[in-house]
């Protein structure tokens, strides 16, 4: 049995197992913040934590917005509410079902936000492929008020998958094992393709103060990147081509 750490006593691989848990951070920080953790995200914002991991990456990505300690969590809890939770009228629905642009199901709906034919339903065809890739590595998240495809039910799960290929690569986990992990991490960011709609539709919507546009841009830029360069997952047009 040829175990991960015969491969990883090296400077390469202990850069692999910082990487995994660099990521892992940055996918916790951003289910925290979409499940509506306020204090932390503020926290996180006042220290500087999001431009600091993301700092970490050899990527693009723009952090003016997510440093400063001009951040109160009850005002960032009064912006999470109008997005994310209270359907007024900035609302903007943070789970992968109701931005999916093929439904499962057709029905009539008086909402402003279904459109038959070109929005989902709640718990929907992506949230069934969410639960299985849950059910299949023993998950059970608990961000997303029980929404499989909730965003920030996906990026625990993200995180939960970064941290055991951080064990994996640190410990005497098996090459076999790594490799099932790292394919569910391809298996789940190849279904957040959807973020890019979803990102759209946040900055659209956050014209204000900007907080939650800044983090999913960030969200949307970092798992591009996570699923090209480092899981390099295959895109599947009909979950990442924009609308």
């Amino acid at each position: 049995m040829i175990r991960v750490s015969e491969h990883t006593d090296t400077d390469d691989g202990r850069e692999e197992a910082a990487m995994a848990t660099a990521r892992a951070r940055l996918y916790g920080l951003l289910a925290a913040t979409f499940d509506g953790e306020t204090e932390t995200t503020a926290a996180a914002l006042d220290r500087g934590a999001f431009a600091a991991v993301a700092d970490v990456f050899p990527i693009d990505i723009e952090t003016a917005d997510l440093r400063g300690d001009g951040y109160d969590a009850d005002a960032l809890g009064v912006g999470y509410d109008n997005l994310f939770v209270v359907p007024g009228t900035h609302y903007v629905p943070p789970f992968a079902s109701a931005h999916a642009t093929d439904p499962s199901e057709a029905f009539e709906s008086d909402s402003r936000y279904h459109t038959a034919g070109e929005a989902g339903e709640l718990l929907g065809d992506p949230a069934a492929d969410m639960a299985k890739l849950y059910a299949a590595a023993g998950f059970s998240p608990e961000r997303g008020d029980e929404i499989p495809d909730h965003v920030a039910a996906c990026f625990e799960f993200m995180r939960a998958l970064c941290e055991r290929e951080a064990a994996l690569l640190e410990g005497e986990g098996t090459e076999a094992d790594l490799r099932a992990v790292r394919e569910l991490q391809s298996r789940t960011l190849s279904r957040l393709g959807w973020i890019d709609r979803f990102e759209a539709a946040v900055a659209s919507s956050d014209t204000v103060e900007g907080v939650f546009a800044a983090i999913a841009r960030l969200a949307r830029t970092f798992t591009a990147w996570d699923a090209r360069e480092v899981v390099q997952t295959e895109p599947q047009p009909s979950e990442t081509t924009p609308s």
